[in-house]
C-alpha cells in the first residue's frame, strides 16, 4: 500500500481514500484540503494520483486513479467533480461490459496549476487542462484546454480567454 499524505494536509474524517493493493501510489501534497465525502480510489488502471500543494477538493468529488491523475498546485475542484481517467472496454457483444476489462489508456488526466473546475464537471481520460484555466460547472472534458481559457459544456468547448 502506497499512500503518502503531507502532515500539513487537512482531510475530513468523512472522506474516503482507498489505497491500492497493486502498487498504485497516492500522494497528497502540503496544505491540501480534502472535504467531506470525497472518494479517492485506486482502481481502473495502474496510474498514480498526485495532488499538488494547496489544492482544495470539495465535498462529494470522486477521483479514480485509472491511468493516472496529476493535479498541479492551487487546483480548486468544486463539489461533485469526477476525475475518471479510465474507460471500460466494450467491443464484444458476447461478453458483459463489466467482464471486458478496461480500454487502452489515453494518457490519464493532467490538471495544471491554478485551475478551477466547476461543480458537477467530469474530467475524462486524456484530458489536459492548462495553467490558470477554468472549466464551467457541468462540463465534460476529454481533450486539451489551453492555459488561461474558460471552457464549458458537454462536451466542453471554448467560451473565452480569461482576462
Amino acid at each position: 500500500m502506497s499512500l503518502e499524505i503531507d502532515p500539513s494536509a487537512s482531510i475530513s474524517p468523512d472522506a474516503r481514500i482507498h489505497a491500492s493493493a497493486r502498487g498504485t501510489k497516492i500522494r497528497i501534497g502540503a496544505h491540501v484540503h480534502i472535504y467531506d465525502f470525497v472518494v479517492i480510489r485506486a482502481v481502473g488502471g495502474a496510474g498514480d494520483v498526485e495532488i499538488g500543494e494547496h489544492c482544495y477538493i470539495n465535498p462529494h468529488c470522486t477521483l479514480y486513479s485509472g491511468n493516472g491523475i496529476k493535479l498541479g498546485r492551487y487546483v480548486l475542484l468544486a463539489p461533485h467533480v469526477c476525475v475518471v481517467p479510465a474507460n471500460h472496454a466494450y467491443a464484444r457483444r458476447d461478453v458483459e461490459i463489466r467482464h471486458q476489462g478496461f480500454a487502452p489508456s489515453k494518457g490519464g488526466v493532467e490538471i495544471g496549476d491554478d485551475v478551477w473546475v466547476g461543480a458537477n464537471a467530469t474530467i475524462l481520460d486524456g484530458a489536459r487542462i492548462g495553467r490558470g484555466a477554468i472549466v464551467a460547472a457541468g462540463s465534460v472534458v476529454a481533450g486539451e484546454i489551453p492555459p488561461y481559457q474558460i471552457w464549458g459544456g458537454a462536451p466542453a468547448k471554448f467560451v473565452k480567454d480569461r482576462p
